[in-house]
Formats: structure tokens, sequence, C-alpha cells
């Protein structure tokens, strides 16, 4: 018999699972798409590290069947089939998966290249963004309603506010720090940096420091040039990335005259925590206030 292409199959639902109490259920995803997921959802692909993230902390890894090809957290999934990678992703790869939930971003054209095949083949697809913290614990909640985790985002979104008020707490009254986050290098001069209004400078302001640098502009790569940072002068200068990296902050021409290279004050600080939007941001902001503040926390 021929095989019919994946992409020309629809999705047949349980009809059980469809009847079940609470669904099908309706919601607005990051692009103001309205979603339907008929029934709750047993087979999840999860594209980017930070929506696997989020998911697993609703424990949801039994439930995901697939994942793209820089997901690394947690280790539990890493093993699991791959959709895509830095290259793109396959909506085959995908179908053949039988999904009954996609969850993605809109990075890498993601969303511009799988919601159109996949809502051809009824499996519904939410779209996430995340611009600070707040919106980050507003996506969890989203993907608890979506996969009926109500309880366990609702545990989890207990802790994380209050985590986040008790170093407010500790720094109130002190003066920013200014700083400079490094989170790439050209090996050309030219550094990335995060912009303004992203969950990596919520996380940079929530610990108490303030960007040495003027805001980047909207248009254009995230980078700034070593003369831009010599003139900024930070008090402290943080490398997402190895300690060796960090190391060779010092040995750039002219960078051992910065203030935070003369006073010791260059740290390395975890990629997953600053550049992942999920649960982990808030460990973000606990680990960089330590490093600027650390008077706050000799206690």
């Amino acid at each position: 018999m021929r095989r019919r292409s994946l992409l020309a199959t629809p999705l047949l639902l349980h009809a059980g699972e469809a009847r079940a109490e609470g669904w099908p259920r309706a919601m607005e995803d990051g692009l103001g798409r309205r979603v339907e997921i008929p029934a709750s959802p047993q087979r999840i692909i999860g594209i980017f590290a930070s929506n696997v993230e989020m998911l697993a902390s609703l424990g949801l890894v039994p439930r995901l069947v697939g994942i793209e090809a820089f997901t690394r957290f947690p280790p539990e999934v890493v093993n699991l089939p791959k959709v895509g990678g830095r290259l793109g992703f396959s909506a085959e790869a995908i179908a053949r998966l039988a999904p009954d939930l996609v969850v993605m971003t809109p990075a890498r054209q993601a969303a511009h290249l799988l919601i159109a095949p996949l809502s051809r083949l009824g499996i519904p697809c939410l779209v996430v963004i995340h611009g600070n913290l707040p919106r980050i614990f507003s996506n969890i909640e989203l993907l608890a309603r979506a996969t009926g985790s109500e309880e366990r985002a609702a545990e989890l979104l207990r802790g994380l506010p209050v985590r986040l008020e008790a170093v407010a707490a500790r720094i109130a009254g002190r003066p920013p720090v200014r700083v400079f986050l490094e989170v790439s290098s050209t090996g050309r001069g030219a550094y990335g940096t995060p912009r303004p209004d992203t969950y990596t400078m919520d996380i940079l302001i929530r610990a108490g420091g303030v960007p040495a640098l003027p805001p980047l502009p909207a248009a254009g790569p995230p980078q700034v040039s070593g003369e831009a940072i010599l003139r900024a002068d930070p008090e402290i200068y943080l490398v997402a990335g190895r300690p060796d990296q960090a190391a060779e902050v010092a040995l750039r021409p002219g960078f051992a005259g910065i203030a935070a290279v003369r006073q010791g004050r260059v740290h390395v600080v975890s990629r997953s925590e600053l550049l992942i939007p999920g649960p982990r941001a808030v460990n973000g902001v606990e680990s960089v206030a330590r490093i600027l503040h650390p008077e706050a926390f000799a206690a």
C-alpha cells in the first residue's frame, strides 16, 4: 500500500480524551493567536531550551517526545529525537513524532516556518515570547493551562517571586553598580551584550546593576566595540561563559585600565541562568546580586 505524506495526514484525536473534563481548552499565545487544545497533551515537542526548561519545571519531561539540537537541560531530554537546529526546523520530523502540542518561540524563524504546516495537520502550536521575568512567569502559567499542570505551576510560582523579593530586600537602598555583561566575542574587537527590555537586562537590574553603556539601538547586531567599553569604564565586568574567557578580558588592548579589571572585579556568570528565559533566571538574579553587592549577603 502506498504511504501517504505525513504533511497530508491530519491528526486524529482520541474521543475519550477530547471529552475529558476541562477540555478542550482555548488560549491566546504570545503572538495573539487563539489556540485550541482538544485534549490533555501527552506527546509534547519543545523547541528551544527555554521552552523545554519551562515544561520540565512543570513535571512534563515524561511527556516530551522531541527537542531541537541545542537543548541540554534537563539531562534526561538530551537523547530525545531532534526536530531541527541551527539550519532550521523540519515540519516532517515533527509530524513523524505525532505530537499533540508544539511549544516554540519566534527565534530562528521557527514560528514562521512551522505554524502553517502544523496547523494544517491539526497540531496545536503555542508561541511564547519572553520579555522580562514577569513574562517568563506568565508563560509558565500559559503552559500549565495548556497541559493541565496548574497545581505544579502554582507551587513553582509561589516560590520564584518570593526569592526575587528577598533579593530586593537585601539590596534596598544600595546604589546600583555600573556593570557590563559580555555574552559573546567576535574575536575582532566587538562584544555581544543584552539589549534593553530583555529578560537578561531585567536580571541585571533586579540584581542591583545598571548598564554601564548607553542602550543598544533596536536595529543591528547586539554588539558594542572595545572602545565603547573603555569609555564606559564599568565597575564590574561580567562574562557569561568560562573562566578562561574571563581571564582573557584583562589581556585585551587597553582593557587593563578599566576600573573592573584594575579592582579585580571581572566575574564569570552562568549562561544558562542569564541567557535562557526559564525558572533558573531567578538563580541568575541571586548569583549576580551577590557579585554586585557582596556586602549585602555577608551575613
